[in-house]
């Protein structure tokens, strides 16, 4: 593997100041709408349907810009990171493999993500492409920007729908995080064991896997899961793929 492809959250950033901030807006006790993107999840809806649940008909798009506007827009620092991310970060790198965090945000937020000064070669979001995941066309600039060949590069997310199936379908080769709650939820779902190159539980992990330590085995504890590349349809109840 010459380059990792990281998405960015609940692979690098928590995203529990992202809904909290959002329940304030709202007015609406943080567990309530972390109850109701629970739901959605396990139903493989957009997190993002929580919102509309509590708003019917609601413009998510119109109301993060209402509340930037009113200088209660999104924040991110050194917090919101996952322990794991620096050092696994690092250590990548300092193997010689090439790192590019990729994923679905905002312009702020690649703003902010670069002010962190990651150990990353480039960190760049959707928005500042103009295209978000699951477009195919997100994943044609990740092979772009990768610096390798697609069967050398190596993308990392927690979303099946959104990382997993279209990085794999753009012939990527993919590993599935156990974080989060579409990580979490959907991890033993046949089609995600099934596709998933390689399953992990913590990004420190990823060092062995490109290294071909664990190359002919998953990283899950219990030893389940089928490695190698197959490609299955993808699932139908995730998001409507």
């Amino acid at each position: 593997m010459e380059t990792i492809v990281l998405g960015i959250g609940e692979t690098l950033v928590r995203d529990d100041r992202h809904w909290a901030s959002w329940a304030n807006w709202l007015g609406v006790p943080a567990h309530t709408l972390s109850a109701l993107v629970g739901a959605a999840v396990a139903q493989g809806r957009d997190a993002t349907d929580a919102l509309r649940v509590l708003r019917p008909g609601m413009d998510v798009d119109e109301a993060y810009l209402a509340r930037a506007a009113a200088g209660r827009g999104e924040h991110l620092d050194e917090s919101d990171l996952y322990p794991d991310v620096r050092p696994a970060l690092a250590e990548l790198r300092a193997a010689g493999i090439r790192v590019v965090v990729a994923g679905n945000g905002t312009v702020r937020a690649g703003e902010r993500l670069r002010a962190l000064d990651l150990p990353a070669d480039l960190v760049v979001t959707s928005d500042e492409w103009g295209v978000r995941k699951p477009d195919p066309a997100f994943f044609a600039r990740v092979v772009e920007v990768s610096g390798a060949e697609p069967g050398a590069t190596l993308y990392v997310g927690d979303h099946p729908a959104d990382d997993l199936f279209p990085a794999a379908a753009a012939g990527l080769r993919t590993a599935h995080l156990r974080r989060g709650p579409y990580g979490h939820w959907w991890a033993e779902h046949p089609d995600v064991v099934g596709t998933a190159d390689f399953r992990v539980n913590a990004l420190t992990e990823l060092v062995g896997v490109v290294g071909g330590a664990h190359a002919a085995r998953p990283a899950f504890e219990d030893g389940t899961g089928a490695v190698g590349g197959a490609r299955p349809a993808k699932v139908s109840y995730l998001r409507g793929l």
